[in-house]
């Protein structure tokens, strides 16, 4: 599958009707197809078991550089996968993207094939560290968006939870920084947190509630017990 190809396949499903929602939408100035996620999913499913892991990092590479929305989704599907051996170069050309995040959609997509790789290693939380002290907003953001599996164990090692608390120190940096996407990426990494692990969830919100905006601060509470929410919604 050469990237001339793929972006054919692309274009071969776009819908300039549909593209024209999708720009107005995500609000970031690049080139939009109009192809529906789950289209994006079954082309990239197909390519993933067609070509070998650095033939899917190549392509990954190649479609990204098009700054076409649809290319940039299909790069990061390309790469999410629990199993990818080797994965050091996935890694690598994942983190590169970080500067290039400008919207939540591609930004995101991006960080769910990163968290593959950072549950393969944990070491690489290192790497995630640097990001939160970017002067980019969206590489700030992405710092909490792929350590969510974080906020997920029912069944969290010592390690795990080092990770947990590492990042909800990162989190409490952040509280004091009023962009929108980051106080609802806080937000988004409390209210996942707290469905497995309320009570440092509260302890957070009792230390750092007050300084986050009230939505950021009530979403991060809506899925408390109800026994626990007092004083924090």
């Amino acid at each position: 599958m050469t990237p001339e190809a793929a972006l054919d396949a692309l274009r071969a499903k776009a819908d300039p009707g549909k593209a024209a929602d999708m720009a107005a939408y995500h609000k970031a100035d690049r080139p939009y197809l109009g192809v529906a996620n789950p289209v994006l999913d079954d082309l990239a499913k197909g390519w993933r078991q067609s070509l070998d892991v650095p033939q899917r990092v190549n392509l990954a590479r190649a479609l990204w550089h098009t700054n076409i929305h649809e290319a940039r989704m299909a790069a990061a599907k390309l790469l999410t996968q629990a199993r990818l051996r080797p994965d050091d170069a996935a890694w690598d050309l994942i983190q590169s993207w970080a500067p290039d995040f400008d919207a939540w959609a591609i930004a995101d997509h991006a960080c769910m094939a990163g968290q593959r790789r950072l549950l393969a290693d944990p070491g690489r939380v290192d790497q995630v560290a640097e990001w939160t002290q970017s002067d980019h907003m969206w590489t700030r953001r992405a710092a909490l968006v792929i350590t969510l599996p974080w906020t997920k164990q029912n069944h969290p090692t010592e390690q795990d939870l080092a990770i947990r608390d590492r990042v909800l120190g990162w989190a409490a940096d952040y509280v004091s920084d009023k962009e929108w996407f980051i106080q609802k990426a806080v937000a988004w990494w409390l209210r996942d947190l707290s469905k497995h692990d309320p009570s440092r969830v509260v302890t957070f919100l009792e230390k750092h509630g007050a300084t986050m905006k009230p939505f950021a601060r009530n979403d991060a509470a809506r899925k408390l017990p109800t026994d626990l929410k007092t004083g924090h919604s």
